[in-house]
């Protein structure tokens, strides 16, 4: 049930973009179609569903001080958590390499689409937030962790591809001169985040 709990709190109430601002460079820039939001979302997808888990063994099992016990009594003491900011990032860089080898193999278009953003996720904060929450709040097990790593993903993923959809549709509307672009993007984007705020009142 906490499972579930998480993963849905994630999504829609804790969710990235419009709770915490997080990854909103790429959300802004990409958004002009729904093709390749989407293409970009499932990129974000993946790459957080690997590195947050992985980096919770990292955390509980490497980094946190006590967490070297199981090489001996001797390591009880020891404490590398200041290593936290510099191998999470390393792990995503990895992960997005990753990423970028197999989109650019299998959808070349999709590659071209993304351009320079697809390996910038690898500096999107969204994904070291994810990694950074988790370490935060102590999960307390890896269950937990992947649920909240899914559940961040996916409210990403429909965040990107809302936006890009409402901005489709928008490009036929007749908007004033001094709001067209990122002016009502903006605006749309709170309405956005408010229309998600209406989910505060889940209880599981």
């Amino acid at each position: 049930m906490e499972m579930i709990n998480i993963f849905v709190k994630s999504i829609f109430i804790d969710n990235m973009v419009f709770a915490y601002f997080l990854g909103m460079c790429s959300y802004l820039a990409v958004s002009k179609t729904v093709k390749t939001s989407a293409g970009l979302g499932l990129a974000v997808i993946f790459v957080m569903v690997i590195t947050v888990p992985v980096n919770y063994f990292l955390e509980n099992f490497v980094l946190k001080k006590g967490a070297l016990e199981w090489l001996g009594p001797q390591y009880m003491e020891v404490d590398l958590s200041f290593l936290s900011f510099i191998l999470f990032i390393a792990i995503i860089a990895a992960m997005v390499q990753l990423v970028e080898m197999i989109v650019e193999k299998f959808a070349p278009a999709l590659y071209s689409q993304l351009g320079i953003f697809l390996p910038l996720i690898a500096v999107n904060c969204a994904i070291l937030g994810a990694s950074l929450f988790m370490q935060e709040r102590e999960y307390a097990n890896i269950g937990e962790a992947t649920s909240f790593a899914v559940g961040s993903g996916i409210g990403w993923f429909l965040a990107i591809v809302g936006l890009a959809a409402i901005r489709e549709k928008i490009k036929y509307s007749q908007v004033p001169g001094p709001l067209r672009g990122l002016g009502i993007t903006f605006i749309v984007t709170g309405l956005m985040g408010i229309a998600f705020m209406t989910f505060m009142g889940i209880e599981l």
